[in-house]
């Protein structure tokens, strides 16, 4: 059976390889690590490409088919595994680069792509000279993403201390400072294949990613696009601009953007699989595996045939990403007495491990109204925060 090597582990991916009668072998960071009955090696740090080439040619895989990664924070080796092993797929992992470190990406864009402005930041750079050069407030995160979890909204010198807690080390390109862009964020979802827009898809978050790592429920929904025409117009002109001025390789892309009253405004762009449901709730609602089409690329395939299910939505899908109730007092039969559901998984367990934001269950719903479905979902939200006999009416 011919092998996948996947950088990271996820279940629905892994699901997804095996259906197409692959052998997945993992490389992983811990605490990730693969069920027991996977092939797989652990790293120190799954960015450095040095150990990651050495684990692969120490485990010795015969009849390698392709190499892909299951996050960002494994593009760039992906692409320099490929380069090596002379597998399918990106080889330029110097391409890669500008859709990893979110300052070389702003600043290779061009002028009329309206973005925060950006600059790299260290603990020697004062909280008066980034607020006087992006404004107050300003947003610290690391250079190369790590979704929202390290990244701090800054008002004042014992914030701006406070954000550079998680960042120990002295490097002076492993942190970024960006103007404050206060609006909502919607993200799209998409096929980038010989230098076009293949296929795309639109949502928006219930709240923002990070007031979601502060606490509130993460849950995204997808958008109509006869109800919105012109955003998706906006959205896909966007996409297509951003990726052709970054010389984007073939991929799938998660491109994630402001919605302001003069028009889109450009978050940041990563070439790899969405995370969370993204991928399920995109194929259910317009059965489009995401899945199937960054495997396809990985093997040479070409994207065609992964899209070859698109059809247009009879319903619209979104997820939530279930937290612990404040008391403990929540079970999934609590759930399923308030609420319809497509799919629902949640432990109620004291022991339950929790996940990024603080996810101990997740759901998925749906509805031919877009709009039903965002109030839907704000009522499982609330009900996920106060607990039984909360559900608003």
């Amino acid at each position: 059976m011919p092998t996948m090597i996947v950088i990271g582990y996820r279940e629905d991916l892994d699901q997804a390889i095996r259906r197409r009668g692959l052998d997945p072998y993992y490389l992983v960071q811990p605490p990730a690590i693969p069920p027991k009955d996977r092939d797989f090696t652990r790293v120190d740090d799954i960015e450095n490409a040095q150990e990651i080439l050495r684990a692969v040619l120490s485990a010795r895989i015969d009849d390698v088919a392709g190499v892909l990664s299951v996050h960002e924070m494994g593009v760039f080796g992906a692409a320099y595994l490929r380069q090596q092993l002379n597998l399918p797929g990106n080889t330029d992992s110097k391409r890669v680069l500008y859709f990893r470190d979110k300052n070389l990406q702003k600043s290779a864009l061009p002028r009329d792509i309206k973005r925060a402005r950006c600059r790299y930041a260290s603990r020697d750079t004062s909280f008066t000279d980034l607020a006087d050069d992006l404004g107050n407030p300003f947003v610290i995160k690391p250079a190369t993403g790590a979704g929202a979890l390290r990244t701090s909204i800054v008002r004042s010198p014992e914030e701006y201390s406070q954000a550079l807690e998680p960042f120990p080390g002295q490097s002076e390109v492993a942190i970024v400072a960006e103007s404050f862009v206060d609006a909502p964020e919607v993200y799209i979802d998409g096929v980038w294949e010989n230098g076009d827009l293949r296929w795309s898809s639109m949502s928006s978050y219930h709240v923002s990613p990070l007031s979601a790592a502060r606490g509130d429920i993460l849950a995204a929904y997808t958008l109509d696009r006869r109800q919105h025409s012109v955003l998706f117009h906006q959205a896909e002109t966007l996409a297509g601009h951003v990726l052709t001025s970054l010389n984007a390789p073939d991929c799938v892309f998660h491109l994630e953007a402001f919605t302001e009253e003069a028009g889109l405004t450009f978050g940041e762009c990563a070439i790899r699989l969405p995370g969370a449901l993204s991928p399920q709730v995109n194929k259910l609602t317009y059965g489009v595996d995401l899945f199937d089409v960054e495997i396809s690329l990985a093997l040479g395939e070409g994207a065609s045939q992964a899209l070859a299910n698109n059809s247009t939505p009879e319903r619209f899908h979104g997820y939530i990403l279930l937290r612990s109730a404040p008391a403990g007092n929540l079970t999934q039969q609590d759930f399923e007495r308030n609420f319809r559901f497509d799919e629902l998984h949640y432990s109620s367990s004291p022991d339950a491990p929790v996940g990024p934001y603080g996810r101990v269950g997740q759901a998925i719903v749906s509805d031919p109204d877009e709009l039903k479905l965002r109030q839907t979902i704000e009522e499982i939200a609330r009900f996920n925060e106060a607990g039984p006999g909360q559900r608003a009416e």
